[in-house]
């Protein structure tokens, strides 16, 4: 099977994701400080988020960094423990663990648990803080640091993985549908 040449790199795709990325963790802090200010709790649009980061950041980007990417950089030389890329996988571990938790809390305020929402607030925060954080960071290290090791062969090979990664389905929704939520979320909760 041949797949379509592509003049873009791997990180250069992931970069485009986590600008996306980005869009729903803005939509996220919006809701939390709606939320905060007693403006409201828009459960339906927290869930929504939830889905997203759990489905498109974590499920369809995160594995294309950790099976594709980082195995990549590691037989380049890039250490993973001690190194950068051990701290990225920390991180999506805590990222994981943070989804996790929002997801439960607003189950649970759905069944009338309104205490979970302290504990929803909360981890909202720290998953923004943390995903904002972790993103820069690929973006400005991790991400040259594989743009300078990798080769051609091996930045084109990925690309070729990396789009049947985005072919399949993450919870029954192919990667632009899950785009397709970060658009919507954004257009109701826009900047401003």
């Amino acid at each position: 099977m041949t797949l379509p040449e592509t003049k873009e790199t791997p990180c250069g795709v992931l970069r485009t994701e986590h600008q996306v990325i980005l869009r729903v963790i803005a939509v996220l802090r919006r809701l939390v400080v709606r939320c905060e200010s007693g403006a409201g709790f828009e459960i339906r649009c927290l869930k929504r988020c939830v889905e997203f980061f759990r489905l498109f950041a974590d499920a369809c980007h995160h594995a294309k960094e950790e099976d594709l990417l980082f195995p990549a950089l590691e037989a380049r030389g890039i250490p993973r423990d001690g190194g950068p890329i051990g701290c990225m996988l920390e991180e999506h571990r805590m990222a994981r663990e943070y989804t996790r938790s929002m997801g439960e809390a607003l189950d649970e305020i759905e069944r009338g648990r309104e205490e979970a929402r302290g504990r929803f607030l909360t981890t909202a925060r720290q998953y923004a803080e943390l995903l904002t954080q972790h993103i820069d960071k690929e973006d400005t290290v991790l991400f040259n640091m594989g743009d300078r090791v990798l080769s051609v062969d091996e930045q084109a090979s990925l690309c070729g993985k990396f789009c049947e990664v985005g072919c399949r389905t993450f919870g029954g929704k192919k990667r632009e549908e899950l785009a397709r939520i970060a658009d919507d979320l954004e257009s109701r909760w826009p900047i401003g």
